[in-house]
């Protein structure tokens, strides 16, 4: 793996568990006490928009309370100091890979501060409550809503996505059910276009055998050691003494 030049990292609710945030589908479904259907969906935003509102403004708030562990920090790192192509793939609506460092990201399924206008399309940052009926200061004609992707709704970035999945070297999942589509079905489309896959993840995923490779263990754990292993193979080749 020391030789791959061009990585494509894909993070879930995993690697965010370990500040402290509750991971996406928590015991009998639920996400921090609700049904997914009554919280991430077109039609719960439409039958109870307070409701939505609500909970994503305690989700916002609670972002306040944690910080990056050393699974995002090792993840900056490397960002930092990757010579190759790199691209963070996060399905987390959190900041914490940004505020560990990481530039080369991008979220799938939205952020928790910002706000999407519907009408416009327009996503502005928002870190603050964002009750229903706010209007859109881009366009005067849509209510903003939460900058989440709900199921049904198309993530972002897909098409540069599976670019950088077509092109990559090496493709590793880090804290993902592999149950949640698109997402579950990257690594099948990395194998096809020949990359070398793994998976760090805490157990065993819905998708752990279509992996070269899987270590198990907790991210803050696994990662950081995956980072130093990548970086001193990078160091032994471009030293003058590898050559």
């Amino acid at each position: 793996m020391n030789e791959k030049r061009s990585i494509l990292i894909l993070t879930g609710a995993g690697i965010s568990a370990e500040s402290g945030l509750a991971t996406f589908r928590g015991p009998g479904g639920l996400w921090e006490g609700h049904r997914v259907e009554d919280v991430c969906t077109p039609d719960a935003l439409a039958a109870d928009p307070a409701l939505v509102h609500r909970f994503y403004d305690l989700r916002r708030a609670a972002l306040n309370a944690v910080a990056p562990n050393a699974a995002h920090e090792a993840l900056a790192r490397l960002d930092a100091e990757w010579g190759g192509d790199l691209l963070i793939v996060t399905q987390n609506v959190d900041d914490l890979h940004e505020r560990a460092g990481a530039r080369r990201l991008l979220h799938m399924h939205g952020e928790l501060r910002s706000a999407l206008c519907p009408a416009c399309g327009e996503r502005r940052a928002w870190p603050d409550p964002l009750p229903p009926g706010v209007r859109c200061p881009a366009c005067a004609a849509g209510d903003l809503r939460p900058d989440i992707v709900f199921f049904g709704e198309m993530p972002y970035g897909m098409e540069q996505i599976e670019a950088a999945i077509a092109t990559c070297d090496l493709f590793v999942s880090i804290g993902t059910s592999g149950a949640v589509y698109p997402a579950a079905g990257f690594v099948q489309l990395a194998n096809h276009h020949g990359a070398r896959t793994l998976e760090l993840n805490l157990d065993q995923s819905a998708g752990s055998g279509w992996f070269d490779e899987s270590r198990l263990g907790p991210a803050s754990t696994l990662v950081p050691a995956w980072v130093d292993e990548l970086l001193a193979g990078q160091s032994t080749q471009s030293s003058p003494m590898s050559r």
